[in-house]
C-alpha cells in the first residue's frame, strides 16, 4: 500500500486534475454550466449538488477561532439542504474565496479530503486486494470526480473481479472503461475531463505502478517541490440524484433511503425497511460509522456510502 510520499503524489495528480495545481487551490470556486456537482469548492473542488460542500463548511465553522465561521454559519442550513440558488450568491462564493487564504481552511481540506475520499479509497483498495499506490491513485481520483462504484460494477460484470484478473490488469481494464464512458456521457461536460483517464493511461504505459518521482500529469512536471499550473476542466461525475441522508423533519424518504436500510440490514442491523429515515434508522448509522472508524455523525455522506456499498 502507498507510503506517505507515494499518498502525496497520488493527491497531487488529483489536484492537477481538478484545479491545475500539485497543492491545490484551497481558495478556487467554480461554476460551469451543466456541471451536475453545481457550485465547485476548494482544492480538490468538492460540490455543492452532493452535499459535500456542507459537509467542509461545517468542519470549518466547527473549527475553533476559525476567523470566516461567523459568516459562514448563516449558510450552513441552506449547504445541507443543497440550495441550488448558492450558485450564484456573489457574497457566498466571495466569502469561500476569502476563505482559501486562512491556514485554518487550508487543514479542514486537508482533513476532510483525507476523512471523506482519501480513507474510504484505502479501505476500498483493501477491500478490493489491491496494493499498488498507481491502482489507489486511481481509486481517490474516481472517488473525487465521482460515479467510482458505478464504473467498478460495470467493469466486474463484464470482466470479472479484481482477485480474478490480476491487479494491474483489472486497473488498466477499469481506467479504458472509465474513459469510454467519460467520453460517450450524455453530459458533454464530461467528455472534456478524459485527460485524467489519459495521464493515467501514461503512467500504467511507463510501468509506474509505484509513482515514482518525477512524474509529468497533464504537462505538469511533478516532484518533491512542484506546484504546478494546468487548465483544468473539473467537472463533477456525482449522480446529480445523489444526496447525503440525515434525520430532518419531515423525514427523508425514497428508494436512497430504502437502500441504506437494505445496506445496514445486510451488516447485521435490525431496523424498519419502509424506505423513512427515522431515529432508530440514525441510530444504526451511527453504530455503524463508529465501529468502521466513520465519524459517526449519522450522516449518509460519501464515505460512509462507499463503506456499505452504495
Amino acid at each position: 500500500m502507498a507510503g506517505e510520499l507515494q499518498k502525496q503524489t497520488a493527491q497531487a495528480i488529483v489536484n492537477i486534475f481538478e484545479t491545475g495545481k500539485a497543492r491545490g487551490d484551497y481558495g478556487r470556486v467554480t461554476l460551469l454550466t451543466g456541471d451536475s456537482g453545481h457550485l465547485t469548492y476548494g482544492r480538490a473542488q468538492t460540490t455543492l449538488a452532493s452535499g459535500n460542500l456542507y459537509l467542509l463548511i461545517k468542519a470549518y465553522c466547527d473549527t475553533p477561532s476559525a476567523p470566516h465561521a461567523r459568516a459562514l454559519k448563516p449558510y450552513l442550513p441552506r449547504l445541507a439542504d443543497s440550495d441550488l440558488r448558492l450558485d450564484h450568491d456573489a457574497g457566498f462564493r466571495q466569502l469561500l474565496a476569502d476563505c482559501g487564504h486562512d491556514p485554518q481552511m487550508h487543514e479542514a481540506q486537508d482533513q476532510f479530503f483525507d476523512r471523506v475520499y482519501w480513507q474510504p479509497a484505502v479501505h476500498m483498495a483493501k477491500a478490493m486486494g489491491a496494493h499498488e499506490a498507481l491502482s489507489l491513485a486511481v481509486l481517490y481520483d474516481s472517488m473525487i470526480h465521482g460515479s467510482l462504484n458505478l464504473i467498478r460494477r460495470q467493469v466486474e460484470a463484464r470482466h470479472g473481479k479484481l482477485s480474478a484478473t490480476g491487479e494491474r490488469q483489472w486497473i488498466a481494464t477499469y481506467v479504458n472503461e472509465r474513459r469510454t464512458w467519460l467520453a460517450s456521457h450524455g453530459n458533454k461536460l464530461l467528455h472534456k475531463t478524459v485527460y485524467r483517464m489519459d495521464a493515467f493511461v501514461s503512467l500504467i504505459g511507463q510501468g509506474n505502478w509505484s509513482l515514482d518521482l518525477p512524474v509529468s500529469i497533464c504537462g505538469v512536471r511533478l516532484d518533491a517541490a512542484a506546484l504546478g499550473y494546468h487548465a483544468a476542466v473539473p467537472v463533477s461525475a456525482i449522480d446529480p440524484g445523489t444526496r447525503n441522508l440525515r434525520l430532518t423533519q419531515p423525514p427523508m424518504t425514497g428508494n436512497d433511503v430504502r437502500a441504506l436500510e437494505e445496506a445496514l440490514a445486510g451488516e447485521g442491523y435490525i431496523i424498519n425497511r419502509d424506505g423513512v429515515f427515522d431515529r432508530g434508522l440514525e441510530d444504526a448509522l451511527k453504530m455503524f460509522q463508529a465501529e468502521n472508524g466513520l465519524i459517526d455523525d449519522g450522516i449518509a455522506g460519501p464515505a460512509t456510502r462507499l463503506v456499505l456499498g452504495l
